[in-house]
């Protein structure tokens, strides 16, 4: 304790008895006096040195037990010179002695804790709204979501026509096909097919058959009931497609795509999308 005193000494503005001219190079610890019954409760031991032969004195005031359910509040109280006379333990500062006075710790805690708990409140709150209106801008606009699903009725496509319409910037093929058209399609071999699948794999119903009009080789738009197969032609490279939107002859890869469809059968309509 008398090393950590020294150093404060040389900045303290109370008056010694006694000058002090230089730094002492050690420090004689001297007992500690006991506490009168006016001192405030639970204080530390007070430290007590002698410097030139000047009794110095200082303490540490403390306002709880140190338990694993308590926050000890330290007040160090100024260095100052022991009286022979008078009581070693100088009481605190009036901001200290009325905090010694009126302090409760487990208020404090409370409140600390409460406190805490609040702002860790407030900051969650901001923080999901930060992340929902991030989200909002990130989702499509209204316009955008109003053609993510396009109705036809199917009473105003004849049987044996086609009809074009426009889903998500891209062109889709409707066709009402006839009985004779469903039995030419499922009258190919496989074997025959660059692009493998049978007509049911491409249709929900027989005579309804809906696709992406976008030629799978340079994504051109082929013209529907031409070609030699009687399905769809693409006169860009010469891509034919047959009645069931199959890839029979030209550059292209790949049979016409299937776009997800539904049928809404209380409405009599087919929902794309």
């Amino acid at each position: 304790m008398a090393a950590k005193i020294a150093p404060s000494l040389l900045s303290s503005r109370t008056s010694w008895a006694k000058s002090i001219n230089a730094i002492p190079a050690a420090l004689t610890p001297a007992p500690a006096t006991a506490p009168k019954a006016s001192a405030p409760r639970l204080l530390s031991p007070s430290a007590t040195a002698r410097i030139n032969g000047v009794q110095l004195a200082s303490r540490t005031n403390f306002t709880a037990n140190n338990t694993a359910f308590s926050q000890k509040r330290f007040y160090a109280a100024p260095v100052r010179q022991a009286s022979n006379d008078g009581d070693t333990y100088n009481p605190p500062r009036d901001q200290d002695a009325y905090k010694l006075a009126n302090h409760d710790d487990v208020s404090s805690r409370n409140f600390a804790y409460f406190m805490i708990g609040t702002y860790s409140f407030i900051g969650a709150a901001a923080a999901k709204n930060i992340v929902s209106d991030y989200l909002v801008n990130l989702a499509a606009s209204a316009d955008v979501l109003a053609l993510a699903k396009v109705e036809v009725d199917m009473a105003s496509v004849p049987e044996g026509k086609n009809v074009i319409l426009k889903w998500r910037g891209k062109p889709v093929f409707i066709r009402h096909r006839t009985a004779e058209e469903i039995e030419e399609a499922n009258s190919v071999t496989m074997s025959e097919l660059r692009d493998p699948e049978t007509d049911a794999d491409r249709t929900k119903k027989p005579e309804w058959l809906v696709m992406l009009g976008v030629c799978t080789h340079l994504g051109c738009v082929p013209l529907g009931e031409a070609g030699e197969y009687g399905g769809w032609f693409c006169p860009c490279h010469g891509s034919h497609y047959d009645i069931s939107g199959r890839i029979r002859k030209g550059p292209a890869p790949l049979n016409l795509e299937i776009p997800a469809y539904d049928f809404n059968e209380a409405e009599g309509k087919i929902v794309i999308g």
